[in-house]
């Protein structure tokens, strides 16, 4: 897909994404929004996973497997909703993703156990993994290229905003009404942003007029891009094995040194807020010193800030750790996502994208898991966080490799080759 040709900016706004008409702002903003519903279904279970196991008696060891059939499920939705995207487009993806998501995300607030919500959390899932590739490879399409590594980061902003609402909103609904209301929020984007999206997501479908370049999984490990497949998705899954993993058990793990319900969740506030902050600092310092460079830097600091809390620091201290994590942790996964939507040409970028979140996604799924097997073996607080830490550097190290070891395939990037069945009018 192509933006249609330009037009005179209609405000401040369409500047600033850089977008080149009305209809596409719109577009970008709601694409935005359906990140942020994205956001709060994943961190929603971490807040409300006390009160599953009171409710139901289950163990910690079963709460973090419940935890990991979503991110299972995000796995799968991951890879196969970003080749759908390729094939059919973007619109039609990523509207069947938000209303997976939204249905199954409602109807855990109904389940009568934990088997029963288990299958809805997988199901859940499938839409919150594929939404992720699919709306950044529609953002990519909307904003000229120079544009993209911002608006990715900015896009992906919206996870940690909606992990923050589910925080904000978590303490006062959980103690007055319990933790099933939490998952009715997911109503809101099936009945607003649907609409939204039938209405301005432009309805596109790619098709490659060259038979000389491959396209779908296979192409990814052609010899210009192997290399990158394959350590994008190493480093996103040790990324998302700190974040989810953080995203799922820090409440408990503040609980678990003392900390009361109200106080856990304003850490998980504190991550989320920078997380919040990370995306917009490091979509700052990539227009400066480019994706990679700035997620070696971001990663390196949030692994070393989760090894601080060995040392038991004040409570202001541990608040800005947190904020450290948060930025660097999400932070970073932004930037992956910038790296791997400018890396690969307009034919893959859907492909690469799922391949490199849905891959990434195997951290999400042992994050809850693990942390659940070092809580139940007694192992305490820091077990998860030197988990977590470490696999922060571990991250940072892999972006160095990609940043200084790797070529960018310029050359085989086939932007004139592809033709879309629409344009995007402008408004």
């Amino acid at each position: 897909m192509t933006a249609a040709p330009h037009t005179a900016p209609t405000g401040a706004l369409t500047r600033l994404l850089g977008t080149t008409n009305r209809r596409a702002t719109i577009a970008l903003l709601v694409c935005w929004a359906f990140v942020i519903f994205d956001g709060y279904d994943l961190i929603v279970y971490g807040n409300v996973i006390s009160h599953l196991q009171d409710d139901w008696g289950i163990s910690a060891s079963t709460a973090g497997t419940l935890g990991s059939l979503a991110f299972l499920g995000m796995m799968v939705g991951a890879v196969v909703a970003g080749r759908i995207s390729d094939h059919v487009g973007r619109r039609h993806a990523i509207l069947g993703c938000a209303i997976v998501l939204s249905v199954f995300t409602v109807a855990c607030a109904f389940a009568t156990g934990p088997e029963m919500f288990g299958v809805f959390r997988f199901i859940a899932g499938l839409g919150l993994g594929g939404l992720v590739p699919t709306v950044n490879a529609l953002a990519a399409e909307l904003v000229p290229e120079r544009r993209r590594a911002v608006i990715a980061t900015i896009m992906m902003s919206g996870v940690p905003i909606g992990g923050s609402i589910a925080a904000l909103v978590g303490i006062p609904v959980i103690p007055a009404w319990g933790w099933r209301p939490m998952f009715l929020f997911a109503l809101i984007p099936l009945v607003l942003l649907v609409p939204l999206a039938l209405k301005f997501f432009p309805d596109t479908v790619r098709r490659d007029t060259s038979s000389t370049h491959r396209v779908g999984f296979g192409a990814l490990f052609t010899p210009n891009f192997r290399a990158a497949t394959i350590l994008f998705a190493l480093t996103t899954m040790v990324t998302l094995l700190a974040w989810y993993g953080l995203g799922t058990w820090l409440p408990k793990l503040m609980q678990k040194s003392g900390t009361d319900l109200g106080s856990a969740l304003t850490f998980a506030l504190a991550l989320n807020l920078g997380a919040v902050a990370g995306s917009f600092i490091t979509a700052w310092a990539a227009t400066r010193i480019g994706p990679i460079r700035t997620g070696i830097i971001a990663a390196f600091i949030a692994g070393a800030a989760l090894l601080l809390l060995l040392t038991g620091p004040a409570v202001g201290v541990v608040y800005a750790i947190f904020v450290l994590a948060g930025v660097g942790t999400h932070g970073t996964q932004c930037l992956i996502i910038a790296a791997v939507a400018t890396f690969y040409p307009d034919r893959l970028r859907g492909t690469a994208l799922g391949w490199a979140l849905g891959v990434g996604r195997i951290g999400a799924v042992a994050a809850p898991q693990i942390g659940g097997w070092l809580i139940a073996a007694g192992l305490g607080a820091n077990s998860n966080f030197v988990l977590f830490g470490v696999s922060a550097l571990i991250a940072s190290a892999l972006l160095a490799v990609i940043g200084f070891g790797l070529r960018n395939p310029k050359s085989d990037n086939d932007n004139t080759n592809t033709t879309s069945t629409t344009a995007l009018p402008a408004v």
